[in-house]
């Protein structure tokens, strides 16, 4: 109440020029900050993934310094397991890509016969498709994906520094959280200390949540692509599984490599017209079993801050942005939860409860004049 009384008065305009010089300033120093806050936010996710496991260490009296050793060496060899099984697959495209050519040859010739009896038009697709341009394009692509593969690592940044910041951050995390209790210094220390803990826990869960959603959808989907005899099965469902971390984009990118696959290995359309089938199954119990029931509502953010986000991520970090942008909102909704200025910023990137709370029944309603 003292703060208010002996504050400024700024016009409203004002305010809103700062608020939209303020974002211009923010936006300009991730995109310039890019090789160092990409990886330092990665670090910081693995670093509150790994804390209770830090945490058991430290209760059976291991030092932090080799707890924080431990919980970064179990990171490196999950994530390098993971690489490198995905690096690996994809180099071994380009040699079931041998018989393309001869594959697109009786889709075309299948495709003038239809036209001839549906339509009585003969298009000749097969004699105007260049057959060995398209062998080239494939090939091309299909060794490079490895490349592509490295790149898309590179982007998640810095692929040493994101060890490093993670364990200092483990290392230092009461030292962090020490540093929001003094800034909210007019708030009770103890409740700042459980909001912080709250958060992390929310983080936590939510990573978590998502780990197991993965591995589950990963089960389904290698099931399913064995089952329909598609090679590379447990590729594609591991790919499938960790692109569906990304909201909206990331299924369509899961789907679209196995069709394509199928349909250029196989020698029916009933393939690929299957796995878009059963992907979508899959993404039905996903969307209205697995993550309502194991993630739930812990990052509570509305569906336009959702696909916002997502495209401000990735236009400014690419494939990172897009990944880190989902728990980096949660943060900062929750950070903004602790300050009463800044509450309206944690309602705008929230859900709106006022849809789920229960109608006032009609004598709760204020009478009419």
């Amino acid at each position: 109440m003292n703060m208010k009384k002996r504050g400024i008065w700024v016009p409203a305009y004002v305010k809103a020029l700062l608020v939209m010089i303020f974002i211009i300033v923010t936006v300009f120093f991730l995109i310039v900050g890019k090789s160092i806050l990409v990886p330092l936010f990665m670090g910081g996710f693995f670093a509150i993934l790994f804390t209770p496991i830090s945490n058991w260490l430290e209760s059976k009296k291991v030092p932090r310094t080799l707890s924080s050793f431990i919980s970064l060496l179990m990171m490196t060899l999950v994530v390098g397991g993971l690489l490198y099984f995905i690096i690996g697959n994809v180099a071994a495209f380009s040699n079931d890509f041998d018989n393309v050519s001869d594959k697109i040859s009786n889709y075309a010739h299948d495709l003038d016969e239809w036209t001839n009896s549906t339509l009585g038009m003969d298009f000749a697709i097969q004699e105007k498709a260049d057959l060995q341009y398209i062998k080239n394009i494939l090939d091309e692509n299909s060794s490079s994906i490895s490349n592509f593969a490295l790149k898309t690592v590179g982007s998640l940044s810095g692929i040493i520094l994101i060890p490093v910041f993670m364990f200092f951050l483990l290392l230092y995390r009461d030292h962090l959280a020490q540093m929001m209790i003094m800034i909210y210094r007019d708030h009770d220390p103890t409740l700042v200390k459980m909001r912080i803990t709250s958060l992390r826990k929310v983080i936590q869960h939510y990573i978590v949540g998502v780990g197991k959603v993965m591995i589950i959808l990963a089960i389904l989907n290698v099931s399913a692509y064995t089952a329909l005899g598609i090679k590379h099965a447990i590729f594609f469902g591991v790919l499938g599984a960790i692109l569906n971390i990304i909201p909206y984009v990331g299924p369509f990118f899961g789907v679209l490599l196995p069709i394509v696959y199928s349909f250029l290995t196989k020698d029916s359309l009933f393939y690929p017209i299957a796995v878009l089938v059963i992907y979508q199954i899959i993404q039905v119990i996903e969307g209205n079993f697995l993550t309502p029931k194991i993630v739930g509502g812990n990052v509570n953010l509305n569906a336009f801050i959702t696909f916002l986000g997502l495209l401000i991520g990735g236009t400014i970090w690419g494939v990172a942005g897009m990944i880190l942008v989902i728990p980096t909102l949660a943060i900062l909704r929750e950070i903004f939860d602790l300050s009463e200025e800044t509450k309206p910023f944690a309602f705008m990137l929230g859900e709106d409860k006022s849809d789920k709370k229960e109608k006032p029944k009609p004598k709760d309603e204020i009478p009419a004049d």
